[in-house]
């Protein structure tokens, strides 16, 4: 007999919190969607915020470009060489960064830089020529273009951060985690003898000032 009562009790009161669950459910879900409806770029609140926005995803991409362009020009070179599995490696994550950031343009409608076309070839033929050089020619290009690379990216994460690092918060973590990939490129160039090719200082120096040409006039040709 209890046990017939307690059964009913347990019948009667399942739907209820069925019915309760169910209604959570329905409350939290519009309440999770909403939180950020958008994706890694905020929709921008006036023209100003769009042309800076503009700007960051139109030379990061440039930049990726660029970056895979060179890592094809070295592997057509020292592919088949000690160091291929390496630069291939290198090159593989840099695909990854140009693939996310075709995605960022896509979905936010910003055009790529006029200039992919010569950055193709610019890039192609620094990789190649540089790897000319040899191991050590590949390495430091490598160093020196990384590097620009990686000061470019922290100059936007300073400035995002002072701006309102939670409303970038989805594009501070796709740039942070791109600048430590750079980073470590950078110094595994290091690491494999970069500097101990002749004329090394000259070499970057003069490859920086080609990649701060470029990183200026990709943010708005």
């Amino acid at each position: 007999m209890h046990r017939a009562a307690r059964a009913a009790l347990h019948d009667r009161s399942d739907p209820v919190g069925l019915t309760m669950i169910r209604r959570c459910l329905r409350c939290r879900v519009p309440l999770q969607l909403s939180s950020r409806a958008y994706g890694i770029v905020p929709p921008p609140r006036d023209s100003e915020e769009k042309d800076m926005l503009d700007q960051i995803l139109r030379v990061d991409h440039a930049g990726e470009y660029g970056a895979n362009r060179i890592y094809a020009g070295q592997m057509a070179v020292l592919g088949r060489s000690s160091i291929g599995p390496l630069i291939q490696e290198m090159w593989d994550q840099e695909k990854k960064h140009l693939a996310k950031f075709n995605e960022i343009l896509a979905e936010n409608r910003v055009r790529p830089t006029a200039l992919l076309p010569l950055w193709n070839i610019a890039g192609f033929a620094l990789g190649a020529s540089s790897a000319l050089l040899g191991k050590e020619g590949a390495m430091a290009c490598t160093v020196a273009v990384e590097e620009s690379i990686s000061e470019h990216y922290n100059s936007q994460i300073r400035a995002l951060m002072e701006k309102d690092p939670e409303r970038y918060t989805e594009l501070l973590q796709v740039i942070k985690e791109f600048r430590d990939d750079e980073m470590e490129h950078h110094d595994t160039g290091l690491e494999h003898d970069a500097e101990s090719v002749p004329g090394y200082w000259l070499l970057k120096t003069a490859i920086q000032l080609g990649c701060k040409a470029a990183i200026l006039v990709s943010q708005r040709v």
